[in-house]
């Protein structure tokens, strides 16, 4: 079983990524769980969500205290909250940034990657210039970093999911595939 950690501000889709990223797995063939943590339910204010993945059934009810990936949707989270806390040894932190995070990967032996998925969005046109949706955008660069789901099932997921500009948001999916960054060229 893997477990996978969103750090986000509402409004930006952080729960619909997460639960589109599970649809995703789940077409893939895997077994999802995906859940919310709400703090203060408003815009702007810090979100967590969760997944997990197995090839077997899952039994596990609990909140995600030890994450194998954590996926930061917005890099100014890092300076305000432990992003990595609980994060295991190797694993992999996303983060929407348009330059590499200041995240001390050697403390816990972390892997890094980075996207700027804030600009993909503004290019194509997925929420505003002031408030971009960024959630689609993050959903091809999890595919780039993880290597997996198959960005096919990513498509479907956001073609299923996602309420508006479906075509635009699957543009969006494709562009942050090809605009990861990858901290000492390591891929997964």
């Amino acid at each position: 079983m893997q477990e996978i950690r969103f750090h986000g501000r509402g409004g930006q889709g952080t729960v619909l990524a997460s639960i589109s990223l599970a649809k995703a797995f789940f077409e893939a063939g895997w077994e999802v769980q995906t859940f919310p943590l709400f703090g203060v339910e408003r815009r702007g204010a810090p979100v967590e969500a969760y997944l997990r993945i197995a090839h077997e059934k899952i039994y596990l009810r609990s909140g995600v205290y030890t994450p194998d990936h954590i996926v930061v949707m917005d890099a100014k989270l890092i300076g305000a909250i432990d992003v990595t806390r609980g994060l295991k040894p190797g694993g992999w932190i996303l983060v929407n940034s348009a330059v590499q995070p200041h995240i001390d990967v050697t403390a816990g032996d972390f892997r890094l990657a980075w996207v700027d998925a804030t600009s993909v969005a503004v290019a194509h046109r997925l929420g505003t210039r002031t408030h971009p949706i960024i959630n689609t955008a993050v959903l091809g660069a999890f595919a780039r970093t993880f290597g997996m789901p198959d960005l096919a099932h990513i498509e479907t997921a956001i073609r299923q999911e996602v309420p508006v500009k479906k075509e635009e948001n699957v543009a969006a999916a494709h562009a942050a595939y090809d605009q990861v960054h990858f901290l000492r060229g390591e891929e997964a």
